[in-house]
C-alpha cells in the first residue's frame, strides 16, 4: 500500500470535490449507491441484478418472480448507507449505538435486527467459527473499547480494514453481519476523508480469503492491501470527474 499516494489523492478529492458539476456529483454517487447495495446484498445471496436493484431503488419498481424479503433487503441497505452518511455530517464517532442501529435498518421489516444474538453460529466453508455467546459479549465490548486507540495506532485505511474484519470475526448480530461490516469499515472511510468503496460480489473469494486469514492468524495485510486498491480505484473516479485540470486526471 502506497499510503503517501493516497493521503494525497485524498487532499486532492477533498480540494476539488465542490468543483465537479452538481448533476455530474449526483448521479455518480447515485449510481454507486445503486452499485455498492447491489454488491453487499448479493454477496450475501440475494438474487436482484443490478438492473433489478436500481428498479427497486430508483424507480419504486417492484420485481416479479422475486422474494418479498429480497425487495426489503435492497431497499434497507440504502437506507443504512445514506444512515451511516447523515450520521458522519453530524461528526459522529462510530459507537455501539450506531452499529446497533445499522442492522435494525437492514432487517426492517424482515425481523428484529438490534439484538446480539444468543446461540452459536457457524460459517459454512470457514476454518474460522465465530465465539460462542457469552465469549462473544465479551469480544464485543472490546471491539468497542479498542475503536479508539486503533484510531490511533492505524492509519486511516487499514483502520477502515481491521473494523471490518474484527466485526465480522466475531460475527455479533444473528444476520446482517456481513452488510453491517461492510457498512462500519465504509464509515471508518467516509469520517476519514476518503470515498465509500463497494467489493464487487465477482470478487469475493478474495475478499472471503482476505477476511479468513485475519480471522485464522490476526492478519491484516491482504485486506488492508485489497481495501487499499478499491480507495484508490474511487479516487481516482472522482478526480476524473474534475474539470480543467489534467494533472488531477
Amino acid at each position: 500500500m502506497n499510503y503517501e499516494r493516497l493521503l494525497e489523492k485524498r487532499d486532492r478529492y477533498q480540494a476539488n470535490r465542490s468543483r465537479i458539476p452538481e448533476y455530474a456529483l449526483q448521479s455518480f454517487e447515485q449510481a454507486f449507491e445503486v452499485e455498492y447495495t447491489h454488491n453487499s446484498t448479493a454477496i450475501e445471496g440475494n438474487t436482484l441484478t443490478l438492473i433489478e436493484t436500481k428498479l427497486v431503488l430508483e424507480d419504486d419498481i417492484s420485481v416479479g418472480g422475486k422474494a418479498l424479503r429480497e425487495l426489503y433487503e435492497v431497499v434497507n441497505h440504502r437506507n443504512a448507507y445514506r444512515y451511516i452518511k447523515s450520521c458522519i455530517e453530524k461528526e459522529e464517532p462510530l459507537n455501539e449505538k450506531i452499529v446497533k442501529d445499522i442492522p435494525a435498518l437492514l432487517m426492517d421489516h424482515i425481523f428484529t435486527g438490534r439484538v446480539y444474538r444468543n446461540v452459536d453460529v457457524y460459517i459454512s466453508g470457514a476454518q474460522h467459527t465465530p465465539p460462542s455467546p457469552d465469549e462473544m459479549y465479551r469480544q464485543v465490548k472490546n471491539f468497542y473499547a479498542d475503536l479508539s486507540w486503533k484510531s490511533r495506532e492505524l492509519n486511516p485505511i487499514a483502520l477502515a480494514a481491521w473494523t471490518h474484519a474484527e466485526f465480522v470475526r466475531i460475527h455479533p448480530f444473528p444476520d446482517g453481519n456481513g452488510r453491517t461490516s461492510r457498512l462500519i469499515m465504509n464509515y471508518q472511510l467516509l469520517a476519514n476523508g476518503f470515498p465509500a468503496v463497494s467489493i464487487a460480489k465477482e470478487n469475493r473469494l478474495d475478499y472471503f480469503n482476505a477476511l479468513e486469514a485475519y480471522a485464522v492468524d490476526g492478519g491484516l495485510e491482504a485486506f488492508s492491501e485489497m481495501i487499499a486498491g478499491l480507495v484508490e480505484a474511487q479516487l481516482d473516479r472522482y478526480l476524473k470527474l474534475v474539470p480543467g485540470d489534467d494533472e488531477i486526471k
